[in-house]
């Protein structure tokens, strides 16, 4: 076994230095600029490289399901319709018979509220844990708007909770930016923090060793394994949560809101396809299409090695040939929804459209982060992103700024309060 092991780390290096050596031998370094956009070599314009080809059939194929806005009111809402099936094709959702009702384990007094801890039980074998922190004075007779919370990549329910550990019962306050609820139930909602599987407590890693981490990319590799995918497994444990949320009597059943946090967005998305009964979204992260990254950032590193806009744990077979992510959002209309850290304006302007085909041109509500608030900031007539970028030109482009990334309560808070006691 260690020497298979040491044949295949050698055939790596060597493979990782095969385009070093061609280069030293040719007698110029390799340029990435030169080779930032694939051009054939060859007289018929046809293509050898795989990856190439991969390329041409995805620039030829667009989804099936995206928003042209060139839709009346009817053709909208049967729109509407086809994304919530095909979503619900895709995410695989199983139908689990006698599931077990989730439990309560522990109940802790903070500081104008409650904290809970419960477990819900998606599968006979599984566990899937959450938190739940209910305000003072909040109870059947004086119901609140539940949020469910949904986190981004690296972060815990915990964490969104401003608490330090998972023992509830020896646990500190620590409130940073993104503990988006804590800050909801401060404002006097019901908030449900949630786990993203594979992370925090549902982690492999930190059971076995204490190390707190993210084994997503495995997890993700199981599932493929299995003909699902982790965004499927991942909205089915918080549609377990969600459902469980509309049962509660001290929660507005009419008043349930999602709010995803960067990766979180994702989960968001595919709940909010497959189920009209959610009243408002909050959306924490930048819109932008994932086919576009994945076109644009062709530019090469040192060693001749393109990027890929993200990793195993994003994928979904199938999903970009019907939709994309502001073809998403735009069927979350009439709803409510806010976007709170930009994107491109041409993706915005799409979405408000068909918000304005639904009935409710008041109910989208975007920002763009500081950096690129003021118009002149950005090219607002850029329709489409030029091919050949790496990341950092990307989010320029798009209007990112990647170090201001965080939950922006000073958003989303005063739009909840005027939308929830409208």
């Amino acid at each position: 076994m260690r020497i298979a092991i040491t044949i295949a780390a050698m055939m790596l290096w060597c493979g990782q230095n095969t385009l070093h050596a061609q280069q030293e031998m040719s007698g110029h370094e390799f340029d990435p600029g030169k080779h930032a956009t694939f051009v054939s070599d060859r007289p018929d314009g046809k293509f050898v490289s795989s990856r190439a080809i991969a390329h041409n059939l995805m620039q030829q194929h667009p989804p099936r399901l995206q928003y042209t806005g060139k839709m009346d009111s009817a053709q909208f809402a049967a729109w509407r319709e086809d994304v919530a099936a095909t979503m619900t094709r895709l995410m695989k959702h199983p139908v689990i018979k006698d599931m077990a009702e989730p439990r309560l384990i522990e109940s802790h007094k903070r500081d104008g509220y409650r904290i809970e801890r419960w477990e819900s039980y998606p599968f006979p074998d599984a566990v899937v844990p959450y938190l739940v922190l209910i305000p003072d004075g909040v109870d059947k007779s004086h119901p609140a708007p539940g949020i469910l919370c949904i986190p981004g990549w690296g972060q815990t329910k915990e964490l969104l909770s401003g608490e330090t550990s998972i023992d509830l019962g020896s646990s500190s306050i620590n409130e940073t930016n993104n503990a988006m609820a804590r800050y909801y139930v401060k404002e006097g909602y019901v908030a449900v923090a949630v786990d993203n599987p594979a992370c925090g407590e549902p982690d492999d890693l930190e059971r076995l060793s204490g190390y707190g981490g993210a084994e997503y990319a495995t997890f993700a590799r199981q599932l493929l394994e299995l003909d699902w995918s982790y965004l499927g497994y991942a909205s089915y444990v918080d549609k377990v949560i969600l459902d469980w949320m509309k049962t509660q009597p001290y929660m507005r059943n009419d008043r349930l809101v999602v709010s995803g946090f960067s990766f979180g967005t994702e989960p968001l998305m595919a709940i909010g396809a497959m189920d009209p009964t959610i009243f408002a979204f909050v959306y924490n992260d930048f819109l932008c299409t994932t086919r576009e990254r994945a076109l644009t950032m062709t530019m090469p590193d040192k060693r001749g090695r393109r990027p890929w806009p993200n990793d195993i744990s994003h994928l979904i077979p199938g999903f970009l040939c019907e939709f994309d992510f502001p073809d998403i959002v735009a069927a979350l209309a009439p709803r409510p929804v806010i976007c709170t850290e930009g994107g491109m304006d041409r993706d915005f302007s799409s979405v408000h459209h068909a918000f304005q085909t639904a009935g409710a041109p008041a109910a989208f509500t975007s920002h763009h982060y500081a950096m690129y608030a003021d118009e002149s900031k950005r090219d607002v007539n850029l329709n489409k992103m030029p091919e050949g970028v790496d990341l950092a030109t990307f989010f320029r482009l798009a209007n990112v700024d990647p170090p201001h990334h965080y939950f922006k309560s000073e958003h989303v808070l005063p739009w909840l309060r005027k939308i929830l006691t409208e």
